[in-house]
């Protein structure tokens, strides 16, 4: 004999146990004028994107067509036809040296701006008082709204007179190192007071991402490093900084990118040099790529301008490459969230 069972009655589950899951809730349908609103803003995010592609390649294509006959000249012909590559033997002995020139001030840049910019970011963020923290922010943001002709003027007529001594006595002390070694300059106006200049300017925007992130912080995070007895430098160096490192280097970038690009500020303050040179406090040494532009431009002929377009063409595949780079070290921890 079989036992039978017997169908589950209606309200159930087929343990016999009362089925409490809700039903399904039917979506609400979309009026003509959501599904329309819906379907421009789709449009314009799309445009959008592909207008930043066509512009940046229109870009490209502009400064390869200029810089073409600067590429398929002869050095013969590029040494005679132009006046300010006398000194050099050819295109690329003429573009190396600005390209190291430009390299160099941008990475000292970022070199002094980074740990201060991440040092103020931390401060207002999680340190200071709520007031302080919103007067010294709106003061490092309003950095970013001078001119870089002030920044010029300000570093050539009061930081460099004012910083020279202490170029002299790094020199004195420890002239050793090659990075300050040779004759110092005696009116300041040396790469490593570039250095400083472009620090400032990047400073501002280093710092209010950087804020931006580390406020984004979990609190869940911080919390618990808390109760698991930690205190603030550790669980700011256990929880924030881990978290927020992507957009410090997504902020670092944004500034290595304007200190690359700088011109006034860099040509009012360095003395130009043309040379594959490692020393700082040595005037006549390096120029940068925009600066050296903004230089020769005016008096530069056909085949001159050409030259400088090739400059510039190097400028931007540096830029480029610098940005690519930034992407994808931010695309590594692009996995980490709060929910981690």
């Amino acid at each position: 004999m079989t036992a039978t069972t017997s169908p589950a009655p209606a309200g159930t589950d087929p343990g016999g146990l009362p089925d409490v899951r809700r039903p399904a809730r039917r979506a609400r349908r979309r009026t003509p004028v959501e599904r329309g609103a819906s379907r421009v803003f789709r449009w314009v995010s799309t445009g959008s994107g592909a207008l930043i592609l066509v512009v940046l390649a229109a870009v490209a294509v502009f400064l390869v067509a200029k810089a073409l006959p600067a590429l398929t000249s002869s050095s013969d012909e590029l040494v005679a036809g132009v006046a300010f590559m006398r000194n050099s033997s050819s295109l690329a002995g003429y573009v190396g040296p600005l390209v190291f020139g430009t390299v160099l001030a941008a990475a000292l840049a970022l070199l002094l701006a980074v740990p201060v910019a991440i040092a103020v970011a931390l401060f207002t963020s999680h340190y200071a008082p709520r007031r302080l923290a919103q007067g010294l922010g709106y003061v490092v943001d309003l950095l970013a709204a001078v001119p870089s002709v002030v920044y010029g003027l300000w570093g050539a007529m009061v930081l460099a007179p004012f910083i020279q001594p202490l170029w002299g006595w790094l020199n004195e002390f420890l002239g050793w190192i090659p990075l300050f070694g040779g004759t110092v300059s005696p009116t300041g106006r040396v790469i490593a007071t570039v250095a400083v200049v472009l620090a400032v300017m990047i400073l501002p925007i280093i710092t209010a991402v950087s804020r931006e992130v580390f406020l984004q912080t979990p609190r869940l995070h911080e919390e618990a490093a808390l109760a698991l007895g930690a205190t603030r430098w550790e669980t700011i160096r256990l929880t924030v900084l881990p978290f927020g490192r992507s957009g410090v280097v997504s902020a670092a970038m944004l500034g290595l990118g304007r200190a690359l690009g700088e011109t006034m500020a860099v040509l009012m303050i360095l003395s130009q040099g043309f040379l594959y040179s490692f020393l700082l406090l040595v005037a006549g040494q390096q120029q940068t790529i925009a600066a050296n532009i903004a230089a020769q431009f005016p008096e530069a002929s056909d085949l001159g301008m050409s030259v400088l377009i090739a400059t510039g063409l190097a400028l931007f595949v540096i830029t480029l490459v610098v940005n690519m780079a930034a992407r994808a070290i931010v695309a590594r921890r692009k996995d980490f969230s709060g929910a981690n």
